[in-house]
């Protein structure tokens, strides 16, 4: 299959693209470079240098292309600056989607897969862990445009028989997470500890998150591309962890006793976050296989 990847030359987005090209597919990866970078991409994609945001940049892609699956990871991903600029992230997030919609309605696409997100979609949970059919309540301008594309793709999958594919990942880490772009806590603590820097932790550091290992993304990834019917599935492990203990973890991968200093906590920050997996794993037969202790341990190896 000829595989569109947005956002292939970011963190997921180029593992995912990865897979894809082991498993014989023909990728094409779509990236502004915003949070990306030329290194992660792997050989034998082609590379084109382009936001999504852009209708002419998406039109012309499409048209010359001609993709039978668009794999869309390109976003605005991060929660703080959605506050900060809700504008901006839903010109990247809900009308950059739609750029891409449009043009795989005109080109007759097959299958639309969108990484959507577990955590911010559901808001503040009402019970733990949270499954697919857990109220959408996001409380972040990020979290309602994911939300907002999520109901968009329904729409095109309806109106015109699109087959839409929506995975809603908890905290993904491993390697080549941006430490600065994408402000994944793994990837700023282990940035941290490999400088030798002090740690930050935001209040008492007993919020908690489901981390998602990447290679266990990519395997869902994988299983959804083969799969025929429309989904909406949860990518995540259902286990809780706080974030003095993904602290300790990393530390002793680091081999030091440092202990991390306490900030003001975040206003607005949820304090507990986990998604299930179990509905997902039934019908493509996934589960997530790399633990925490083995998927930090593979993490802070990466940023030695």
């Amino acid at each position: 299959m000829k595989i569109l990847v947005t956002g292939g030359a970011g963190f997921i987005g180029s593992h995912v693209a990865e897979k894809f090209i082991a498993l014989g597919h023909e990728v094409v990866i779509l990236d502004n470079l915003s949070t990306g970078a030329e290194d992660n991409i792997p050989p034998g994609a082609v590379f084109v240098e382009g936001d999504i945001t852009s209708s002419s940049t998406v039109t012309d892609l499409f048209g010359r292309k001609r993709f039978d699956v668009v794999v869309h990871h390109a976003a605005q991903m991060n929660v703080r600056h959605s506050v900060e600029q809700p504008v901006f992230d839903a010109q990247v997030n809900i009308l950059g989607t739609l750029n891409l919609l449009q043009e795989a309605v005109h080109t007759g696409v097959g299958k639309f897969m969108f990484a959507s997100t577990g955590g911010a979609v559901y808001g503040e949970q009402e019970y733990f862990p949270a499954d697919e059919q857990h109220p959408t309540n996001p409380v972040s301008p990020y979290g309602i445009s994911k939300l907002a594309c999520e109901k968009y793709l329904s729409y095109y999958q309806i109106q015109f028989d699109l087959k839409t594919v929506i995975m809603r990942y908890a905290n993904v880490y491993g390697p080549r997470q941006n430490p600065h772009g994408e402000a994944g806590v793994v990837a700023i603590f282990a940035d941290k500890l490999v400088r030798g820097e002090p740690v930050i932790v935001n209040g008492d550091g007993l919020q908690t998150r489901d981390y998602v290992y990447v290679g266990d993304v990519v395997a869902a990834n994988a299983l959804a591309l083969e799969h025929d019917s429309h989904l909406t599935f949860n990518v995540g492990t259902g286990i809780e962890t706080d974030v003095v203990t993904l602290y300790r973890h990393l530390a002793q991968a680091a081999g030091t006793d440092l202990q991390p200093k306490h900030g003001p906590a975040k206003a607005g920050e949820q304090r507990r976050s986990v998604i299930s997996p179990k509905w997902g794993g039934k019908r493509l037969g996934w589960t997530p296989e790399v633990t925490l202790k083995e998927g930090l341990d593979r993490t802070f190896r990466s940023f030695v």
